[in-house]
């Protein structure tokens, strides 16, 4: 009963409920909420209650393992193109495998944070991370090592929206989610300087570099672990009841079907997997594309994957502040133009260093588009559903790096790697007018 009354007298939409707080910190909190104006609830900052620092941090390291592991794919395979004797088309399951991954996190995400709460994703993704580090740490045959992929895709589509949900719903969520994407950017820079300099340099096996990545997975278990271990469903459920949203329904049904959230849903939702495809198969056939057309040099085509992902992280840790300037809306729709035109550069000025240059702009102006959409998504819809709508959004886009560049993998085994242009603009422009279909944001929607 006291726990009930507990519940009921939090008026913060906060994470953690009062009483999973120690004494002076449900003072504070009560005190946070008595302050809120006009009835709303005050959004959650990233340092207060203090354990929000630490838990920012964790998963800042868990997007940096994710972007990791997403951009290993473009510097790796060439090497295993040659380990495995494959075509294209063959080599492009490493992208295609992960789709299973995603779909299964798509549709569990809901029940995941209801039984389990963010504890749950933050151990269930670390884990599925080691799983498929360690099986390809043994170099398999290629049909197992496909199958791994099956794990880390499910463990990214878990934390991918688990994270986002979170800190999407937090004061400055613009500013956070650039800092978040930004350093899954970090991640993605890392991973193919490092893969590059192991095996071109070093003459290392490809599969030396998941002994790498095994540890980053094994700090993320015990980081997110312990920063989320009191992040129970119980304490989920009483957050989504103090909110006044325990008789609504939260569930993917709802975000899905019901208008307008549907709208809002399946049009992010697609913004994102054509975006993550974008962002991925460029990031993952670029490589191929700067040795087999641009003839350039394996180290120094293997650094313009590097240049890529080093435009990303730079661009959301910069626009992420020039965005809730000029607005999600007229912002995004800019962003994917200018990217449009470095993508012709790269494109038809066939010279090695001009296309390196166009690449990492390119990069520069796809960096803030997922953390814009996840803003958009926290703005337009009721905050019951921002679990299972970003969640689904996430995951759904997720799906992205697997699909689409595989399809590119297809199109060069019958064409040759010089469709990833042609396909990758194509691509842009239709996520453009999904981005244009979306309603505007009222200014009093969000209040931050």
């Amino acid at each position: 009963m006291a726990s009930t009354c507990e519940v009921q007298e939090q008026r913060d939409s906060n994470t953690i409920t009062l009483q999973a707080l120690p004494p002076s910190e449900q003072s504070r909190t009560n005190s946070e909420n008595d302050s809120s104006e006009d009835g709303f609830a005050a959004l959650e900052k990233w340092n207060e209650p203090r354990i929000n620092a630490y838990r920012s941090f964790a998963t800042f390291w868990s997007m940096l393992v994710m972007g990791a592991n997403d951009a290993a794919y473009g510097a790796l395979i060439p090497y295993l193109e040659s380990y495995y004797d494959l075509s294209y088309t063959i080599v492009s399951l490493v992208f295609l495998s992960p789709l299973v991954g995603y779909t299964l996190a798509a549709f569990l995400n809901h029940r995941i944070h209801t039984s389990l709460g963010q504890r749950g994703p933050a151990l269930i993704g670390p884990g599925c991370h080691l799983v498929a580090y360690i099986v390809n740490c043994v170099h398999p045959p290629y049909p197992v090592l496909v199958i791994s992929f099956i794990f880390a895709g499910f463990g990214n589509g878990l934390e991918d929206a688990a994270w986002n949900a979170w800190i999407g719903n937090m004061a400055h969520s613009n500013e956070l989610l650039g800092l978040l994407h930004g350093f899954y950017g970090v991640g993605a820079v890392l991973s193919p300087l490092a893969a590059t300099y192991m095996i071109a340099r070093s003459s290392m096996p490809w599969y030396y570099f998941y002994y790498v990545m095994i540890g980053a997975a094994f700090v993320e278990l015990a980081f997110c672990g312990a920063c989320f271990w009191k992040s129970t469903g119980a304490v989920f459920r009483a957050m989504s009841a103090s909110t006044g949203d325990a008789n609504k329904k939260g569930g993917l049904k709802s975000a899905l079907f019901t208008n307008p959230s549907a709208r809002v849903t399946w049009l992010c939702s697609l913004f994102l997997l054509g975006y993550v495809g974008v962002e991925v198969a460029l990031g993952g056939w670029i490589v191929t594309f700067m040795i087999r057309v641009r003839n350039g040099p394996a180290f120094a085509s293997g650094m313009t994957a590097t240049g890529f992902w080093l435009g990303i992280t730079v661009g959301r840790f910069l626009l992420g502040f020039v965005t809730p300037r000029v607005g999600e809306k007229l912002a995004i729709a800019a962003y994917v133009l200018l990217s449009m035109a470095f993508g012709l550069i790269l494109w038809l000025v066939p010279q090695f260093y001009a296309s390196a240059v166009a690449v990492a702009l390119q990069g520069f102006f796809l960096g803030p588009l997922f953390p814009g959409v996840i803003v958009m998504i926290a703005k337009l819809l009721p905050r019951h559903l921002h679990v299972s709508s970003i969640g689904f959004a996430a995951a759904f886009g997720g799906s992205g790096a697997a699909i689409l560049p595989f399809a590119v993998g297809a199109l060069a085994q019958a064409k040759g790697v010089r469709v990833l242009q042609p396909f990758i603009i194509a691509l842009s422009g239709a996520i453009f007018l999904a981005w244009l279909g979306l309603p505007r944001v009222k200014k009093e929607q969000r209040s931050e």
